[in-house]
């Protein structure tokens, strides 16, 4: 009886770090996501500050995207995009 007590304190102990270690992987997410519902407030705020003086939201975020990409990339989309658009008759 003495080894099999000893075993479910082994158990009990070793769920214990688990579950804190568990516990503690769940509080950093939970810090990031609020960061991260912070900084998506503040990148709104930006992209409405600039409305307000004229600048067009829809482009700036599609110009933040190309920024994104590599040159080379972009302009392998925008071969595509020109092909196409005259694979339809909607090139100039």
């Amino acid at each position: 009886m003495v080894k099999s007590n000893t075993k479910r304190k082994e158990v009990s102990s070793i769920q214990e770090v688990s579950g804190n270690r568990l516990k503690s992987f769940i509080e950093r997410v939970e810090r990031l996501e609020e960061e991260k519902r912070a900084i998506a407030e503040d990148v709104r705020d930006v992209y409405g500050e600039a409305k307000s003086i004229g600048f067009d939201p829809k482009v700036m975020r599609k110009i933040v995207s190309l920024r994104k990409t590599n040159l080379e990339k972009r302009r392998e989309e925008q071969e595509l995009l020109d092909l196409y658009m005259a694979a339809i008759g909607m090139a100039e």
